[in-house]
């Protein structure tokens, strides 16, 4: 029977079996903890064996932490509940407060605190009833988001009820427009039309809309969705230039925006090179929006739902600013960087992210803009590079 078990792991590439697990706590044998440790020490071998940072060492290491973690549940002899049991990728966490009232995700009824045992999966925050955990059959929405950091960029790409059977397009029970025997609800997100289990009228911001129309009107979503778009709205995987560069023709806080987060990726090298600004910590002003100190062309939901209400504008132009008087006024050693006019020769120390500047694209020198675009010549600096050049090429090779 052990061999049996054993083979059965390898045959599944060590998934959890759910009708392994399935008894209740209480009659649990010794026999089901030492075949657990024999599968622990079999998944161990595996990961050995296969090849090393492929995709399948990495699922099966994460499959050894969900074994050890279901040990240590079933170990914990003193509960009558265990404070964590592992479920579909889920990882549910026993609830200690008895007064808030949360309705379960599962069954739809309310979790009353003070006489019923209830779980939240801490990753997707899904609720439920201790009763009602062996029916879940949805995986945890955050392995999704990390394995499949994407939007839906359609808007609502219905296929029409026909085609979900008249059926729940998750849980597959009955649904109809007339609400007999349940209502079909449509998420806006999926497109897809859902019972009202699994459909609470909740709604969100839908990215798709946002891209294509600027429209942040919140919509009716189902649970699943509701929950992937909570955990996706922080996360940097829309790039606007690509799926929709029109868009910054019609709306100007965009441009905006897009001109502060370069003068800032302009700014990094000043403070990644001063020491007094690595003291400071200046660059943790932006540790909620990391991607704006990586590059210029990455969004997430937040920072456009952020955009129209004006909130990011002044957020950033206010960090902008803290970080142009480090540079200008404040560090003797930021200030030495900057450049002098070689076309004009006049005026101020300039910086690259000085509105009245150009950058040269060959060599990054700076120029004022008049002096840069009305120079018939190339740039100074590139000349005398290329001159260079020419000097330190052997008689013999000129010739």
């Amino acid at each position: 029977a052990g061999d049996l078990r054993l083979y059965k792991y390898r045959t599944m590439d060590l998934g959890l079996a759910e009708d392994h697990f399935s008894r209740p706590v209480g009659s649990l044998v010794a026999s089901d903890i030492e075949q657990l440790k024999l599968a622990i020490e079999e998944c161990k071998k595996l990961i050995l064996e296969l090849p090393e940072h492929s995709e399948r060492q990495k699922d099966t290491v994460v499959k050894l932490i969900h074994l050890r973690l279901k040990l240590q549940e079933l170990k914990d002899p003193e509960e009558d509940e265990p404070n964590l049991r592992i479920l579909l990728e889920h990882r549910f966490s026993k609830e200690k407060s008895k007064s808030v009232k949360q309705t379960c995700d599962k069954c739809s009824t309310i979790i009353w605190g003070l006489i019923q045992t209830w779980y939240t999966c801490t990753g997707c925050y899904y609720r439920c009833h201790s009763k009602c955990m062996n029916l879940i059959t949805k995986p945890c929405v955050r392995s999704k988001v990390s394995h499949q950091s994407e939007y839906e960029l359609s808007i609502c790409p219905e296929i029409g009820l026909d085609r979900q059977d008249y059926r729940c397009a998750e849980c597959r029970s009955p649904v109809s427009l007339r609400g007999v025997p349940s209502e079909a609800r449509q998420c806006d997100y999926t497109g897809q039309y859902y019972c009202s289990t699994c459909h609470w009228n909740d709604t969100a911001v839908i990215p798709a809309r946002v891209i294509h129309n600027w429209e942040f009107e919140p919509r009716k979503v189902c649970r699943s969705s509701m929950r992937y778009l909570t955990l996706m709205i922080p996360r940097p995987v829309l790039k606007l230039k690509e799926i929709n560069p029109l868009l910054f023709n019609f709306v100007e806080e965009l441009v905006e925006i897009r001109k502060l987060r370069q003068d800032i990726l302009l700014m990094k090298p000043y403070f990644i090179t001063c020491k007094e600004a690595m003291e400071a910590r200046l660059l943790l002003q932006l540790q909620d929006r990391q991607h704006f100190v990586e590059n210029d062309d990455m969004y997430s939901l937040q920072d456009l739902i952020d955009i129209s209400t004006g909130r990011l504008s002044c957020s950033l132009t206010e960090i902008h600013t803290t970080f142009a008087k480090h540079i200008k006024l404040d560090c003797e050693r930021c200030q030495a960087k900057g450049f002098v006019c070689e076309l004009c020769k006049e005026g101020d120390i300039l910086f690259p992210f000085d509105s009245h500047t150009s950058v040269c694209h060959d060599c990054s020198a700076v120029f004022h803009r008049d002096c840069y675009y009305d120079n018939s010549t190339t740039c100074p600096k590139c000349t005398r590079f290329t001159e260079r050049k020419q000097d330190d090429i052997p008689e013999e090779k000129k010739a």
